[in-house]
């Protein structure tokens, strides 16, 4: 039986500014403590095995049923990732580049010469943490229940969150009990990518719980099996003897929603925690002086304002230009951030494949930015307005970073009044297509090829939600021919051109990259930190 569903491709990425946190980064450190660049906590510590780990996470934990999530990429990181698994998955194992996408639930792949027709030859031997056998019916089943608004599990809810990443899937079908055949409605490059966020669930609990239940027993095939939870604050997991790559050396990992940066040291102190993500920069020396790790690694991320392009002197690439080079960025990663974010000085991050080592654009010039607001008619300076979110996944230090671009540029004439907000209300207005407070301009953090598929969400002329007003008919051209590429190499190009050309327009103020910091207690060992949002935490394990 061939399952049918269309979607044209811009309308299944509606939902991930939401869903990726959206934007959304996570976290970064760029001079370290015990550990040091971009090594793991421990990681030549490869030999024990044991004891509990338990994470004070940035923000509210997410939906653990599959796709849904609502809690960013840290939500998917920290939980949906450890609970479940695609078809492929992220190769997280390097800490040198950024990773790679390797089989998961299928071993191998192919795609046909029409580029849209691809074969999966899954992996044999798996099962669910339910005991349930994984096998074609099993991927059958769970793109019933996200694609088909007929199937008994299928939810409004469910639907909408898997548009972000499975909305480009024509049809499906089992070809026998090992392969599956999955046929895109365009030629779709990153397609295996994609599927390592589409998450399948054990059929069998399913359909015992039903899905307004299954969120509560939750059951996948990755290395942690769900324990207990209070919803949105703590999640309990414990080791799954029988993951297909062996057993994580934890016995329990416990995930716990700790928002106040305060809160998460004091816990991380009082032994509450032996993990935390994104300290407080201000505490790194102490914490430092207590023996704690700091582990960091550059990774897929940009803390950037988006200006209104529509909007006059916005609407003019000098005045935006101008306003690059009037930030100090290296004060603000170091001084203000203690290292723990590099300087931004052009759109691609440094850890991707799109970055040009040639393509740094906008260095800290104030009399360049005078230059160029007077050849833009703006000598005598003008007002203008930001909206920032006081918190949120991946957002640093968002007030005080405002603040000191604020006063960077005063300095050329340009006066910013700064709109604070909460991260869930600035992202709620931009996948609206509005900017929250009605600002000129909006301060967050992303991430731009943590997966391709959300690049046209950023730079895209047809974005369905506020991206500033930015378009570039060269950038559309070049995104959709990377997008459409099998290719590797050509779509890689193709982007680095793409993101070239969006420094030259400087649409955003580049501001830094983060180095995703994370405070570690002494007693865990084995990380590897790759360059990612992700984690693989089977490598893990608590010295006694």
């Amino acid at each position: 039986m061939t399952h049918h569903h269309a979607t044209p491709r811009f309308r299944r990425r509606t939902g991930a500014l939401l869903t990726a946190g959206l934007l959304l980064a996570a976290a970064g450190c760029g001079s370290a403590a015990t550990t040091t660049g971009s090594d793991g906590a421990g990681a030549s510590d490869t030999n024990g095995r044991g004891g509990t780990l338990v994470i004070g996470a940035t923000g509210k934990l997410p939906n653990p049923d599959t796709v849904i999530g609502g809690a960013g990429f840290e939500g998917k990181r920290l939980v949906s990732f450890q609970l479940y698994e695609g078809l492929t998955r992220y190769d997280l194992s390097r800490t040198d580049a950024p990773p790679e996408i390797t089989g998961a639930l299928a071993e191998s792949w192919k795609v046909a010469a029409d580029a849209r027709t691809w074969t999966f030859t899954l992996r044999k031997g798996v099962t669910f943490q339910d005991g349930t056998p994984f096998d074609a019916d099993s991927v059958v089943f769970n793109l019933d229940r996200y694609l088909d608004k007929h199937n008994p599990q299928y939810t409004d809810a469910l639907g909408a969150a898997a548009q972000e990443y499975a909305g480009d899937i024509a049809t499906y079908r089992k070809v026998d009990a090992d392969h599956v055949e999955l046929v895109t409605t365009a030629p779709n490059g990153h397609f295996p990518e994609d599927l390592a966020h589409v998450l399948i669930a054990s059929p069998t609990a399913v359909r015992k719980y039903g899905t307004a239940d299954f969120g509560q027993h939750p059951v996948g095939t990755g290395p942690f099996a769900f324990s207990s939870q209070t919803a949105g604050q703590e999640i309990d997991l414990v080791a799954y003897k029988g993951y297909w790559r062996g057993a994580p050396k934890l016995d329990r990992l416990v995930i716990k929603s700790l928002p106040d940066v305060a809160a998460r040291t004091a816990a991380l102190r009082s032994g509450g925690v032996n993990w935390i993500e994104y300290p407080n920069p201000d505490d790194i020396d102490s914490l430092k002086a207590d023996g704690v790790q700091l582990v960091t690694n550059s990774y897929d991320h940009l803390w950037y304002w988006i200006l209104d392009t529509s909007k006059a002197p916005w609407n003019d690439p000098r005045v935006r230009q101008a306003a690059n080079f009037a930030i100090d960025r290296k004060a603000i990663a170091g001084k203000l951030l203690h290292g723990t974010a590099d300087p931004a000085y052009q759109t691609a991050p440094r850890a991707t494949f799109a970055f040009d080592p040639a393509g740094d654009a906008y260095s800290y010039d104030p009399a360049k930015a005078k230059q160029l607001l007077a050849e833009a008619g703006k000598a005598g300076g003008f007002s203008t307005t930001v909206t920032v979110p006081t918190g949120g996944s991946g957002n640093l230090l968002p007030v005080p970073i405002s603040e000191a671009i604020q006063h960077d540029l005063a300095a050329v004439g340009i006066k910013v009044q700064i709109r604070t907000t909460d991260w869930s209300t600035l992202i709620s207005a931009e996948a609206k297509g509005q900017v929250a407070l009605g600002s000129d301009a909006i301060a967050q953090s992303t991430t731009l090829f943590q997966s391709e598929a959300l690049l046209p969400l950023f730079i895209g002329s047809k974005s369905p939600f506020w991206t500033g007003h930015y378009t570039n008919a060269r950038v559309d051209t070049l995104l959709a021919s990377a997008s459409a590429s099998t290719d590797q190499a050509e779509r890689r190009a193709d982007y680095r051109q793409a993101l070239d050309l969006v420094t030259k327009d400087a649409p955003w103020l580049f501001v830094v990259n983060d180095r995703n910091p994370r405070a570690l207690s002494p007693k865990v060992r084995g990380l590897v930190q790759p360059q990612s949002w992700f984690l693989d935490l089977t490598t893990v394990w608590i010295r006694k």
